[in-house]
């Protein structure tokens, strides 16, 4: 765990604050609304701090785990790998430069996902009417083409 995941968060004199609940993972996976084994394995992989193990109880998680716990599931939401949600995790206000550049990255990512699967889409719309043209009881047409034998019965 590097020092600057350790600042990500403020723990100081959290819990010293009357009101405040203390969280355990438990509570913590349903205040944000994923799974234990997810926030194990965010903290697997460097994405969420796991707090020190007290001598008796469990771990406490700070409220701040809640919205660092959102903020990678709404960029994941939004198409951003958690390698690429680490790098946004390590940026702050002052680098929106860096950020709107790995935000136009990711557009046009997606923008060339769109572009081949609705190359995917014209294809299986062809193999379907072929498929539908073709009555024949003795072979397929759909599995004839993903066979290369396309025509071959014709």
């Amino acid at each position: 765990m590097t020092s600057s995941m350790m600042s990500d968060y403020d723990f100081s004199g959290l819990y010293a604050q009357p009101g405040l609940m203390k969280l355990t993972i438990g509570h913590l996976a349903k205040q944000a609304n994923v799974t234990i084994e997810t926030i194990r394995y965010y903290q697997r992989i460097g994405l969420l701090i796991e707090p020190q193990k007290p001598l008796a109880g469990y771990r406490e998680y700070p409220r701040e785990a809640i919205t660092r716990l959102g903020f990678i599931k709404r960029a994941q939401q939004s198409g951003f790998t958690l390698k690429e949600i680490s790098e946004l995790l390590s940026l702050d206000a002052g680098h929106c430069d860096d950020v709107r550049k790995m935000a136009e990255q990711k557009y046009q990512q997606i923008n060339h996902k769109i572009e081949d699967l609705s190359a995917l889409q014209r294809v299986l719309e062809q193999l379907i009417r072929d498929c539908q043209n073709d009555q024949s009881p003795e072979h397929c047409s759909l599995i004839d083409s993903f066979s290369g034998q396309i025509n071959k019965h014709t």
